[in-house]
């Protein structure tokens, strides 16, 4: 029961992660941008690619990693999203073109990769470090740390910066906020390259523990997603909540039934909060203010 409670908590951290990536993006377009299971997926790809092929220290390779994936998003918003939304395109539109997005990037990553799964760790696979009776890896403590830290910093750029004031502003109402001279478009871009930046953290994490695959992107992107929605989206503490409950439910359910029923699970824990408690953990509608 030790170990599982440490996986519970290793994998809430990766939703908490994911979840709150996905949610910038989210609260400044008010679409699902499915690309960005491609770009967590990219992430890791590219830190392969630096390390593996170009011959780069990891400490290289793994922040030149972040920035091309960050680039990427920014680009997928400047040259696709954005003159769709200039056309008053619906978010229907712009969620098929990013389901389309995820489709054409994960075979280009096929085709640079293959389909199987590829190891991007170095050096023999230790055991991990005990505690109380479980064990813990040294790369599963540094993917508790990281995703503590980003996220801790992630909420004070969001609620103490200039940048996050303007984050909250268009996410409440972008026309109102551009009456008041702040940039939309220039801050959405901002949104795209926190999000993708954050993103490719955690595809770079999981790829160091779990290996990875062109297509490891989308279902912890959808599990993010499902930690998003029973938290209550624009909760960033019902994430938490969120997060918590689905890694539990889904651990559990896998120590006392079997593993392959951790996406049935997320997905009842998702169809009875949206009967029940379709607001999420928050409860609260977001308020936006019309002019």
């Amino acid at each position: 029961m030790i170990q599982v409670l440490i996986n519970i908590l290793i994998i809430a951290f990766i939703y908490l992660l994911i979840s709150y990536s996905f949610i910038i993006i989210y609260n400044s377009t008010k679409f699902f941008h499915l690309t960005h299971a491609a770009i967590t997926t990219f992430g890791a790809y590219l830190t392969l690619l630096f390390s593996d092929q170009f011959g780069l220290p990891l400490l290289l390779a793994i922040p030149l990693a972040i920035i091309f994936t960050s680039l990427t998003g920014i680009n997928i918003e400047r040259l696709i999203y954005r003159p769709l939304r200039q056309r008053n395109s619906h978010p229907f539109i712009l969620l098929i073109v990013s389901l389309g997005l995820y489709i054409i990037l994960q075979n280009i990553i096929s085709l640079g990769w293959g389909n199987s799964i590829i190891s991007i760790r170095t050096g023999d696979v230790k055991v991990g470090n005990e505690v109380w009776g479980g064990y813990i890896t040294d790369i599963q403590i540094s993917i508790i740390f990281t995703c503590l830290f980003l996220f801790i910093a992630s909420i004070i750029i969001i609620k103490k910066t200039k940048l996050g004031k303007q984050l909250r502003a268009i996410s409440s109402n972008d026309e109102l906020a551009n009456i008041f001279g702040i940039n939309s478009n220039k801050i959405i871009l901002w949104a795209f390259g926190i999000g993708s930046a954050i993103a490719a953290v955690a595809g770079i994490l999981i790829a160091f523990d779990t290996d990875m695959t062109p297509t490891m992107g989308f279902n912890i992107l959808l599990y993010g997603v499902v930690a998003m929605i029973i938290g209550g989206v624009g909760s960033t503490w019902g994430i938490v909540g969120g997060s918590l409950l689905l890694a539990t439910a889904q651990h559990l359910g896998a120590y006392y039934i079997d593993s392959k029923w951790m996406d049935a699970i997320a997905y009842i824990i998702l169809i009875l909060f949206l009967i029940w408690k379709p607001l999420g953990f928050s409860g609260k509608r977001l308020k936006k203010i019309e002019i």
